[in-house]
């Protein structure tokens, strides 16, 4: 029962999340969404009301292993319940299209099923950023945050949601904690949306690219993307928050505390800076020849280099007709993901940096076989359970992207293809390199495969350990 009623809160605070939405429809007279979002906030009303009233006297009494079953509940239904718009709406995508387009979003994977987005109505376009913007942070963080009533069973919501391997406490009550992280995402959200508007965006679009970027979403109010601006101020700024959207958002706590140099010590953001800017310059001299100039071919090569290792999937420019090389790194970068604590999914750099050092202690073992080697992590010794649980992660995540591989392939598409939109879909990256195109528009996938794809961008937005301990005996049986 505890159970369903957080789940009945929850869901009454995301339907809550489509109220700008609705006032957007009025204002733009668009009379033809009222339906869609009325009947979706009806629905979380009544749910909200039921689980509040009859109980709003007796205390929530939550076990820590609910904590898997409540988030992974919440994001399900989460995703049926955004998808009500969709379906509503006068668009005529059908129930599974809808379900896909909201996974798209609160997961924050990019991908689309609509080819014309101008034509849609902006109240839907605007949902379609806020789901990204809200799944970019986390549902049930969102929850901890406005409705302390946890107690100590919070901090095992947030671990069962937020990524990483290691999750901290900033403050010592968890709503503290979440109250901070959602602060600062907040406060970048709105100097993004003043910059745009400052480079020459339309209100309306700045908004709903501020809130898909600091989410590293991907889904853009334009058919083209940023291309259809051609600004390098705006180019640059894009670039600039997909990487703070990228970076452990405990170390912008820090900065705050007056501890500015937590941020060059921390062994991840230091490989993940690495990456990028190695990346991007050897993408740009080999883009020179195709723009013609080092300025344009390092913002296009930086902004796709940024796109792919930070899971947005924003698209720029063509990569598809790029120099072989540039292709090949933005493949490999399909693997890596931003950082933990972040907004953006993949593997995370954290966990290659672990891996990497690992390998290299086993390089020692082999010379020195009576040696005793640990990894370094933020000048502190690593726990050896962080490297058993990393190894487990990497294995799990592959077999998954083996999994949909074969899965895609099976209906049809060629196996490169069907590689990259199993990378792309479990990393919730949006963008990749496929038959249907660098924008990777599903709306020519088979129904069934993009319900499959809805489960697995949920799964993998959760970072499958949340998802997949559900499906073992020794669960239930705890």
């Amino acid at each position: 029962m505890t159970i369903v009623r957080i789940l009945a809160i929850v869901l009454a605070l995301v339907s809550a999340l489509m109220i700008p939405s609705f006032i957007t429809a009025i204002i733009l007279g668009e009379y033809y969404m009222f339906p869609a979002f009325l009947i979706t906030l009806a629905i979380g009303c009544l749910l909200g009301l039921t689980a509040a009233i009859p109980f709003r006297r007796k205390p929530i009494n939550f076990r820590a292993r609910d904590g898997f079953l409540l988030v992974f509940f919440t994001w399900v239904f989460s995703t049926l319940l955004g998808s009500l718009p969709y379906y509503f709406a006068p668009v005529n995508i059908g129930w599974l299209n809808a379900i896909f387009e909201s996974a798209c979003g609160f997961a924050t994977t990019g991908a689309t099923t609509f080819s014309d987005v101008e034509a849609l109505p902006k109240s839907l376009v605007l949902w379609r950023s806020i789901s990204q913007w809200a799944g970019g942070m986390g549902i049930i963080l969102l929850y901890v945050a406005l409705l302390p009533l946890l107690g100590a069973g919070g901090f095992q919501l947030i671990k069962a949601e937020v990524p990483g391997p290691e999750k901290e406490r900033l403050r010592p009550k968890i709503t503290e904690t979440a109250k901070v992280l959602w602060g600062v995402y907040c406060i970048f959200s709105v100097i993004l949306i003043f910059l745009y508007c400052l480079g020459g965006m339309e209100i309306f679009d700045a908004v709903c690219h501020g809130l898909s970027i600091m989410a590293t979403g991907g889904l853009s109010s334009r058919n083209e993307g940023f291309a259809f601006y051609n600004s390098p101020f705006i180019d640059w700024v894009t670039i600039i928050f997909m990487l703070l959207g990228a970076i452990n958002f405990t170390l912008y706590f820090r900065i705050a505390r007056g501890k500015p140099m937590d941020f060059f010590r921390n062994t991840e953001f230091r490989a993940f800076l690495l990456i990028f800017v190695s990346c991007s310059i050897i993408i740009s001299i080999n883009l020179i020849p195709s723009y013609g100039s080092f300025e344009q071919a390092l913002r296009f090569g930086s902004f796709q280099t940024a796109s792919i290792l930070t899971t947005t999937g924003n698209v720029r420019a063509d990569y598809s007709t790029w120099p072989a090389l540039a292709q090949g790194i933005l493949f490999c970068l399909l693997l890596v993901g931003g950082c933990s604590g972040s907004t953006s999914g993949g593997i995370k750099v954290i966990r290659h940096v672990v891996l990497f050092k690992q390998a290299g202690n086993e390089l020692r073992r082999i010379i020195h076989p009576k040696g005793v080697f640990s990894i370094q992590l933020n000048s502190r010794e690593g726990r050896k359970a962080v490297v058993y649980g990393v190894a487990g992660f990497v294995f799990l995540y592959f077999s998954i992207v083996g999994v949909t591989t074969l899965v895609t392939a099976a209906s049809g598409f060629d196996v490169f293809s069907s590689l990259c939109t199993a990378l792309s879909i479990t990393g919730n990256i949006g963008a990749s390199f496929t038959s249907m195109g660098i924008l990777n528009n599903y709306s020519d996938y088979p129904d069934g495969l993009k319900l499959f794809y809805s489960l697995i961008m949920i799964t993998g937005r959760l970072e499958f350990w949340t998802v997949i301990v559900l499906f073992t005996p020794d669960y239930w049986r705890s």
